[in-house]
């Protein structure tokens, strides 16, 4: 079943729009990924695709080690090596995206020199008239541990609004290089789509795979794609399990987790609406046709 508000339609499922779309799906760990949300819903669908590298920036060029500093990993041989901070280019193919060119762009926010980046990352990828650019982060709010993870979608894109029902952001002030790069997506005619997952500021060391597996599903419906989530969904199962002892274990907190449950429950969640229920629907029946 395929939804007529999905970006599938965009990509290859519509004879309206051509064969050779490009799809870049971006997520940079930092200031815009609570809880590793955002990086780790990337990773998990970097696993599900065949992707290889074609471009890592130099990481001396844009990071300060101060700030961003390098680690000091063992290898299974116990051999020491450093891991530096660096971001990937990955060019990747899927049979669930058949006839699209999928670019994956993963690494760490950079300290300085954020135009030669985002202009280093444009380079590495060929473009077409039909690109879209999906940003994924993640910030912390003040919401329920035990309700839906709340996902806020948007674009700027008119094609992408009709097709999706997103609104452009209003968001003015500080930001991050997604919001940069997004920016500049746009003035390069680059359509871009940006998804926020709320993660319980209370409950925001990482990983935080609730927020992860929200993530991942916002990008399954704007594709009218699955991918296999089964450890995922049962690691969101384990965090919130461990959240709900941890809040157990103090009434002040557990009173506040009230508050914010009754809260979220009287503004009538999106994901508790007929149309949410009816994406859940389709991801049902998009499962069983695997």
């Amino acid at each position: 079943m395929v939804s007529a508000r999905s970006l599938g339609a965009l990509l290859n499922l519509s004879p309206r729009f051509p064969q050779d779309t490009t799809l870049i799906l971006v997520a940079f760990a930092g200031w815009s990924d609570a809880g590793d949300a955002a990086t780790d819903a990337v990773d998990c669908i970097l696993d599900a695709l065949d992707a290889q590298e074609v471009l890592v920036l130099d990481s001396d060029e844009f990071y300060d080690y101060s700030n961003n500093r390098p680690e000091i990993v063992l290898t299974i041989n116990d051999v020491r090596e450093i891991e530096w901070p660096e971001t990937t280019v990955y060019k990747a193919t899927s049979p669930l995206l058949a006839g699209t060119n999928i670019y994956v762009v993963l690494g760490v926010e950079p300290n300085m020199k954020w135009k030669p980046f985002c202009e280093q990352i444009f380079s590495a990828i060929p473009t077409t008239p039909s690109t879209v650019m999906i940003t994924l982060g993640a910030m912390l709010a003040e919401v329920a541990y035990s309700r839906p993870i709340p996902v806020q979608g948007s674009t700027s894109h008119t094609q992408l609004r009709e097709l999706t029902g997103l609104e452009p952001s209003r968001y003015e002030g500080p930001t991050g290089i997604l919001g940069i790069l997004s920016t500049l997506a746009m003035e390069r005619n680059i359509a871009s789509v940006s998804y926020w997952a709320a993660v319980p500021h209370y409950a925001s060391a990482p990983p935080c795979p609730k927020a992860t597996l929200a993530l991942v599903r916002s990008v399954e419906d704007l594709l009218d794609c699955t991918f296999n989530l089964t450890d995922l969904e049962e690691e969101a199962r384990s965090w919130e399990l461990g959240a709900r002892e941890m809040v157990s274990e103090d009434e002040d907190l557990a009173e506040y987790i009230r508050q914010i449950e009754q809260s979220q429950d009287t503004a009538e969640l999106p994901e508790a609406t007929g149309e949410a229920i009816a994406k859940e629907f389709e991801r049902y029946l998009r499962r069983r046709e695997r």
